[in-house]
Parts: structure tokens; C-alpha cells; sequence
């Protein structure tokens, strides 16, 4: 499975591309940010993030694309471009056809570190040695992104069963009133 990860943000939108499977050692394919100007008008750093993110999609072709789901901050302005930056992600690979999952900050902490409350530098940490690197990617957005793909790699397996059995039983459960599903 090949993710590109992508830590949403409007100065800084870190990218990364992971191969792999659960069970099995990871392989980094490519790391880096999409940057804006802070000073740039709205809608061109959007284009501009739109442009990274689908280079990114074009030199990667990712099977899937996993997204920090954006969450309650108390700064409105910053949560807006997060969401903006999010946003952007999802309609480049929606419109590929590329799947697109969300995940919470926590749960890729959890998953990457065993614990929903790590800090940045725990993260990177284990990313650097998931990943076999010689040092943790710079700047945190980046690392942040490898860990979101990461995440994806190792959570989607058990979700897409869930899936499929909450697919089945809305089926059984249609078939059995006489609907058609």
C-alpha cells in the first residue's frame, strides 16, 4: 500500500509518501512541505498548495491519501487555513478517484507512539525509526505527514473490515425487509 500523508497547513502543508503493509517493515518514499507565503492572497496559496499536492500526486501515485482531520482550536484564523489546506487535499485526490481518510491528531500519536498525548518530538522520533532514517524529518510537518501515512497503513486494514461488515450487515439488513439494497 503507498499513502501520501498530508499534514495540512497553509504556510507550511508537509507532505510524505510511505510504502508498506501492517506487520512489515515501512519504506519513506519522499518527504518535504509545500510552502506559502504568509503575505500571499488566500486564493493564491491555495492554488499554490493545490499545485504542490498534486506533484506530489503525479511523481508518487499514492493509493491512497491520508488527511489530519482537522480539529476545534481556539484560533478560529488558524483552524480556517488548516481546514482551507485540508480541504484542498481532499478535492486533488478525489478527483484522481484516490481514496481520502481522515485522522485525528491523536490517533496517528497513538498509533505511530502508542500514546494519544505525544509530543511532536516523540513523533518524529518513532517516524525516524519506523522508517530507518538518520535523523527526523525537518521541519515537524513533514514528520507529521510520514506519520499520518503511516497511521493509514497500519489502521486501514482493520477499518476496511469494519467497513465491509457494517456494508453487510445495512445489506442483510435491507434484504430482509423486502428492500433491495
Amino acid at each position: 500500500m503507498r499513502v501520501l500523508g498530508v499534514d495540512p497547513g497553509l504556510t507550511r502543508c508537509g507532505v510524505g509518501v510511505v510504502e508498506g503493509v501492517a506487520g512489515r517493515p515501512l519504506t519513506l518514499l519522499g518527504v518535504g512541505v509545500v510552502r506559502t507565503p504568509a503575505d500571499a492572497e488566500l486564493g493564491s496559496r491555495l492554488v499554490a498548495i493545490e499545485q504542490g499536492i498534486e506533484q506530489w500526486l503525479d511523481e508518487h501515485q499514492p493509493q491512497f491519501v491520508a488527511v489530519e482531520r482537522v480539529f476545534s482550536q481556539h484560533n478560529v484564523r488558524t483552524v480556517m487555513g488548516t481546514a482551507q489546506a485540508s480541504a484542498v487535499a481532499m478535492l486533488c485526490a478525489s478527483r484522481r478517484g484516490i481514496p481520502v481518510a481522515l485522522h485525528t491528531p491523536s490517533e496517528v500519536k497513538a498509533a505511530v507512539t502508542g500514546s494519544g498525548r505525544a509530543d511532536k518530538a516523540q513523533v518524529g522520533a518513532m517516524v525516524t525509526r519506523l522508517l530507518r532514517l538518520d535523523a527526523p524529518p525537518k521541519p515537524a510537518d513533514a514528520a507529521d505527514a510520514l506519520a499520518l501515512a503511516i497511521c493509514h497503513i497500519w489502521r486501514a486494514p482493520a477499518q476496511n473490515r469494519l467497513q465491509q461488515a457494517v456494508a453487510a450487515h445495512r445489506s442483510s439488513t435491507f434484504a430482509s425487509k423486502g428492500r433491495t439494497a
